[in-house]
């Protein structure tokens, strides 16, 4: 199929510029997408709908079939397979009781109120597999311990959302780990970059992400040296003065094993089985095992898959042992755990689509003449940050921003400065994460509201201070790794900044 070339051509940026835009406008990701996609296939096929109709066909069955080696594409249908089973488990973990279990359990044993936010924050390195699953179960779970130390519901919403995308952006074993290798699985082979396999890229451009690892940094040095900053100052206030209002917890039939167990399970399963495949590429080049070669050639999305149903058959046991649970409950649970699930898998089909035309559409080559030619490539990675953070501000979605992002940011890169690759695709991922948290449409933001049972806006406007210190560090960080080509640079004065920031809002 002969497509039109506007590797040179400015109308090479009307479709990724139509997706953004109404994005911006509309806040429906899925909708601009579509648009985007539209758009890109019909410029590609010179205005021919029914050779357009072809490409996008073709594209589309691509991403789930590979027609020239006759089998399914096994990456992204595992991907596909473990979003659904993620959704089950979390399912099961609810109607089993866990999370009500382990709440009883844990306010039994914390004493002060400096305890209870630490708790809440750290329970986020048991629930890191998906930031749904991690701002309800660990809301459900800590909100009768916070509230029975004084610690506000907006205080504890902050603490559930400044935790839960940035850890799970920077985690392989979780749905956004998964998504984005992914994605940056797709970017790698289409400018045919063979210095980094998926799995190394993603834990080098984790490395790289100062936003997330400092706002993970923030909220513990928020919850033990109780820096309350702005409107969380009056929140955190009015909780010390109320009257004890401690929820009386239902006796739960759960047991606390139930909830660790599985994730337990979740997590060896995956490793074990990434140590697995890992072993079977370097044997079959000929290489020795190691554990770092095993990671960096491991396959993810069967890794991903056998760890899900691991945990998944592990709750099953417990909840058949425990006898606490009706068949029709259980049941249940499979079909309402997979249609939470659904959104996203939409999201990632339309980002994989758009990928692909704007790959076609060679819109990243296009634009890189443009900054190679009039703007210093040192200032890439903070530009991109930026927009990043803006573009998911306005949709409210990591995701979506992801998926529009990142083949633009990669294209730019690799012809404009591909020292900067790396740098660049990590940027954009913080800036998606930053702008998720400071959005007040953002899904994972409304769940943490709701998982803390606490007034969205109230949530929304404590956690925007803190989230503006992390992102004016991260910006300046950036900007020195842009110049130095220096992490270790960059993030050294990021966390600078931030120290900075704090000590002198402090002090005022």
């Amino acid at each position: 199929m002969e497509l039109v070339d506007f590797s040179s051509s400015v109308w090479s940026i009307l479709p990724p510029l139509l997706a953004l835009g109404l994005a911006i406008l509309t806040r429906k990701v899925l909708l601009s997408l579509s648009v985007g996609i539209i758009v890109g296939t019909l410029m590609l096929s010179d205005g021919s709908v029914v050779t357009a109709v072809n490409y996008l066909l073709d594209r589309v069955v691509s991403l789930v079939y590979s027609v020239e080696d006759g089998a399914l594409n096994d990456s992204n249908v595992n991907i596909i397979i473990f979003l659904l089973l993620l959704g089950i488990l979390t399912a099961l973990l609810s109607v089993s009781g866990s999370n009500q279990a382990f709440a009883e359990w844990a306010q039994k044993r914390i004493k002060e109120r400096r305890g209870a936010k630490l708790m809440a924050a750290c329970l986020v390195f048991v629930t890191f597999i998906d930031d749904y699953f991690h701002s309800l179960a660990v809301g459900a779970i800590a909100r009768p311990v916070t509230d029975k130390f004084h610690v506000s519901r907006a205080k504890l919403a902050y603490i559930l959302d400044s935790t839960a995308a940035p850890m799970c952006v920077m985690m392989p074993v979780s749905s956004w780990g998964a998504y984005i290798m992914t994605l940056i699985a797709g970017l790698l082979a289409e400018h045919a970059i063979s210095g980094y396999s998926p799995f190394s890229a993603f834990m080098t451009m984790s490395a790289m992400n100062f936003y997330a690892i400092f706002s993970m940094i923030m909220v513990f040095a928020v919850a033990y040296f109780t820096i309350d900053i702005g409107p969380m100052a009056r929140h955190e206030k009015l909780a010390l003065e109320q009257a004890d209002s401690t929820e009386n917890l239902e006796v739960s039939q759960g047991h606390v094993r139930n909830l660790i167990f599985p994730i337990v399970a979740l997590i060896i399963g995956t490793v074990v089985m990434m140590m697995y495949t890992g072993n079977q590429a370097l044997a079959a080049d000929g290489k020795a095992f190691s554990v770092l070669g095993a990671f960096e050639n491991t396959t993810v999305g069967i890794s991903l898959v056998v760890g899900g149903i691991s945990a998944v058959i592990v709750s099953t046991i417990l909840i058949v042992l425990a006898r606490n649970v009706s068949m029709a409950d259980y049941m249940k649970s499979y079909a309402v755990g997979m249609k939470s699930m659904l959104g996203a898998i939409a999201i990632l089909f339309f980002a994989w689509t758009i990928n692909k035309v704007v790959g076609d559409m060679q819109t990243g080559k296009y634009l890189s003449t443009l900054i190679s030619g009039n703007l210093n490539a040192a200032f890439l990675p903070a530009l991109l940050f930026l927009l990043g953070a803006v573009m998911a501000f306005s949709t409210g979605t990591s995701w979506g921003t992801f998926g529009i992002m990142l083949p633009i940011a990669a294209a730019i890169a690799v012809n404009a400065a591909p020292d900067l690759l790396l740098p660049c695709l990590s940027a954009v991922m913080a800036g998606a994460v930053c702008g998720d948290h400071c959005s007040p449409v953002s899904d994972t933001t409304i769940l943490s509201s709701t998982g803390a049972k606490c007034n969205h806006m109230d949530h929304v406007t404590t956690q925007l201070p803190y989230a503006l210190i992390v992102a004016l560090a991260t910006t300046l960080g950036y900007l020195v790794l842009g110049f130095t080509k220096s992490g270790i640079l960059g993030f050294v004065t990021t966390g600078i900044v931030i120290l900075g920031a704090i000590l002198a809002t402090k002090n005022r």
